[in-house]
């Protein structure tokens, strides 16, 4: 039986899922309602009502927007970061933090990392089964925008084509990120350092100028400035990674005598195979190499401790909500138990009464739940929009079938609970609810 579901189409047993989510409700609406019509009356009670009813209706909508917005809100995130280190497929570094060198070299997150010396750059870009070895030098920026050292050809690995100009061809040149609103011919002086701590005017005189753009990648990236890493050390008084009379070259091979270091070396092996054989080669005493996508992992896993823990959250909002909305109901047919009444006197059986009850609620929830899908998508798309500028990591998060899920599972226990409300109103007395 197993196997027979593990063969069906994701989305076939997404499907079952939510109808079998939902069967409850179904089952209990048959039961209620067979031989009755109460959905005039049900109208009726929900007009008169109208202004109360809304409120209950907004109260579940909140409810369970805040529910599936949470849930969609961390894949999202857990898919743009993803996305964002798909290009990098191996970090070479001096030994030190995983993860303090993921943030730095991918997600371009300020951090103070000792560097990657000659020698051991040297192994590595000599290697025979290494394709690329770009050195990523940072620490400086400008306007708030990183700015990188690299090489023309980690540009091409990471963008494609510019979508404006072209690379750089000199120390001085530099090309921009999709997100930097400097214009092509812009030119500017780096200041050292990133963020408030960063020192204005410690570059001057040395002026690069932007001619060329990257197109969007969804990264922290976007908003970075490219430029020569040969730039970014001659701006800081080294040698530039060539000789004397070669001083005006870019990019490999560089030599050891006048490589003066790199925080970061991205590696792409020639197969992808050989990508596990340099990890293992080039993780020793002196160095470290690991998968950005492995650490990644690694997050994502404590990032699933906390969608459990949102999820918790989540179904215990959506509990204390029903209990309110039942506590709710309960005091909502006290509005109109003399109508009730009024109908139990004109000869109306007790189940009707039960089942114009239970309907009423039923749309209550049914209502409130959709209208709480529309709040998640509108929400979802917001947060969205403002981790993306906050993260400087392309979120585009929504709703999808662990929120339908979700939703339905709610539905079916809410109108399954419902039914007290509708067994109380028809126990009450006739006679006292008249008289009242």
């Amino acid at each position: 039986m197993a196997d027979l579901w593990q063969a069906l189409p994701p989305t076939f047993q997404d499907t079952l899922w939510l109808l079998a989510l939902l069967a409850p409700t179904f089952i209990v609406g048959g039961m209620v309602c067979k031989g009755y019509r109460p959905f005039g009356l049900i109208g009726a009670l929900l007009w008169r009502y109208r202004w109360t009813n809304l409120v209950f209706i907004l109260l579940i909508a909140v409810s369970v927007g805040i529910g599936v917005g949470l849930i969609a809100q961390e894949r999202g995130l857990r898919k743009g970061s993803a996305r964002a280190a798909e290009k990098f497929d191996l970090i070479v570094a001096a030994p030190g933090s995983e993860i303090t060198m993921l943030f730095a070299s991918v997600y371009l997150r300020p951090s103070d990392v000792p560097l990657l010396d000659a020698t051991r750059f040297q192994n590595v870009a000599s290697n025979p089964r290494v394709d690329m070895a770009a050195p990523i030098a940072f620490g400086d920026s400008y306007a708030g925008a990183p700015v990188v050292g690299t090489t023309a050809e980690f540009i091409s690995h990471l963008a494609g084509n510019l979508v404006e100009g072209r690379l750089f061809q000199t120390s001085t040149e530099a090309v921009a990120g999709a997100a930097v609103s400097l214009p092509l011919g812009s030119q500017f002086s780096p200041d050292h350092g990133v963020g408030d701590g960063a020192e204005h005017g410690a570059h001057d005189g040395h002026v690069n100028t932007i001619v060329g753009r990257m197109p969007p990648t969804g990264s922290p990236w976007d908003k970075a400035i490219l430029v020569p890493v040969e730039g970014v050390w001659e701006v800081h008084g080294l040698p530039n990674g060539h000789p004397p009379h070669a001083s005006d070259r870019l990019g490999p091979p560089f030599d050891p005598e006048f490589f003066p270091g790199t925080p970061a070396v991205l590696v792409r092996a020639q197969e992808l195979w050989s990508n596990y054989a340099l990890r293992s080669e080039f993780t020793r005493d002196d160095m470290m190499a690991f998968f950005p996508g492995a650490v990644l992992a690694q997050l994502h896993s404590v990032m699933g401790d906390i969608r459990q823990v949102m999820s918790v959250m989540a179904v215990l909002t959506q509990v204390l909500v029903t209990a309110g909305v039942l506590t709710g109901l309960i005091v909502l047919t006290r509005l109109f138990s003399r109508r009730l009444a009024l109908l139990r006197a004109l000869g109306a059986p007790r189940r009707f009464v039960f089942s114009v009850v239970w309907g009423y609620a039923a749309t209550l929830i049914a209502t409130g739940s959709l209208a709480g899908l529309m709040v998640g998508w509108v929400a979802v798309g917001q947060i969205s929009r403002i981790v993306s500028q906050r993260t400087d990591i392309l979120v585009n998060a929504q709703l999808g079938w662990a929120e339908l899920h979700l939703v339905a599972g709610f539905v079916s226990l809410t109108v399954v609970l419902a039914l007290l409300p509708a067994f109380l109103a028809m126990s009450r007395n006739v006679l006292a609810d008249l008289r009242a």
